[in-house]
């Protein structure tokens, strides 16, 4: 007769102290985790923290030798506008539960909702990761995920790009562009600024600039920024994270003249080149929206859409958080926003944006 299955002694806890030792054990976890992200790592935690003011914990199970089992991020978001809600993780499209069983997956889930229940939060957002089940909503079919490899060299990199595209990057390359990489105050100032025109543009409010700064800082050689100049003017500039091989251009955009120079173009063909300078194999263009242009614009670049699902829930009685610009609620602030002059708008989106997480 076979013997019946036998669950691990598994222990829970909440770590919300900045002890390096243990958030030394939990990047060595993340790294080693084939579904862990960037946005599961304590530099990206701390980042948030420190930029936005949301207090941060990790919930990790354990077993009866320490050693961890599964863990979750969380940033405990608190906003007059936007409500309270944990997030895994903030401000990131990733996060989630990272797990070795179903069990541990399991027992973080019910353990982070007791979590939220004793600390008045109506809403937890995992981004990412196993679906827990039971009383948790699956969102799924909204976002897609963006990944493809990368070629063997920058020839071969631009004949893997469609025709179409192919011809847009052929005609920026023209334009004589130059091209910056690194993480100086020269390259932060440069871009942000033609982010926060890229965003304010889009109808959004622009992150506190700390936030990128802070990212930087804390992932060190893991991040940096690429910038297209034109004639020493910057035009489209972008902040990529660097992750197990794989490189995701994050924070990217930009200026009114960059379509006309086609410098979007242009920045991401040489993002792809320069990551396979620095070792990376593959190339993650992010998250979009089915049916929106970011969609569309990555599918001609010859990469496929791969559904994500993010799983929530909620109090009884309560709706979840609702922080989609494209969503119907919010058109006519999005149409007022973009009619803001660019001092106005970079003043008053920092205080906004950090309450999004």
């Amino acid at each position: 007769m076979n013997m019946p299955f036998s669950l691990k002694a598994l222990d829970v806890r909440v770590l919300d102290q900045d002890d390096p030792n243990e958030l030394a054990r939990i990047d060595k976890f993340v790294q080693e985790h084939v579904q862990g992200t960037a946005f599961h790592r304590p530099a990206w935690m701390r980042a948030v923290s420190k930029a936005c003011g949301h207090e941060w914990c990790y919930m990790l199970a354990e077993n009866s030798q320490g050693d961890i089992e599964a863990l979750l991020p969380l940033h405990l978001i608190h906003s007059a506008l936007f409500g309270r809600a944990l997030v895994s993780s903030g401000f990131a499209v990733g996060g989630g539960v990272l797990s070795t069983s179903d069990q541990a997956t399991q027992m973080l889930a019910d353990a982070i909702w007791d979590f939220a229940e004793r600390h008045s939060f109506p809403t937890v957002e995992l981004r990412g990761g196993p679906s827990p089940g039971q009383n948790w909503q699956n969102k799924d079919g909204i976002y897609a995920g963006f990944v493809t490899d990368l070629a063997t060299s920058d020839d071969d990199q631009l004949l893997a790009i469609p025709r179409k595209q192919r011809a847009e990057i052929r005609k920026g390359l023209k334009n004589d562009l130059a091209i910056r990489i690194g993480n100086s105050e020269q390259d932060r100032a440069d871009h942000y600024a033609v982010y926060a025109e890229s965003v304010r543009n889009l109808g959004t409010p622009v992150f506190p600039k700390a936030l990128f700064d802070e990212v930087l800082d804390g992932f060190g050689t893991d991040a940096d920024i690429l910038t297209v100049l034109d004639d020493e003017k910057p035009v489209a500039s972008v902040l990529s994270l660097y992750h197990d091989g794989i490189v995701m251009p994050y924070w990217g955009g930009g200026t009114f003249d960059a379509r006309r120079l086609r410098a979007n173009d242009v920045m991401y063909y040489a993002l792809m080149n320069h990551a396979r300078e620095r070792g990376c194999l593959r190339f993650d263009f992010g998250r979009s929206k089915a049916g929106t242009g970011a969609y569309s614009f990555k599918k001609n670049w010859g990469f496929e859409p791969m559904p994500l699902s993010y799983a929530v829930r909620t109090a009884d009685g309560e709706d979840a958080r609702d922080v989609n610009p494209l969503s119907p609620k919010y058109r006519i602030q999005v149409a007022v926003w973009q009619r803001l002059p660019l001092s106005m708008a970079n003043r008053l989106g920092p205080l906004i944006a950090k309450g999004l997480g």
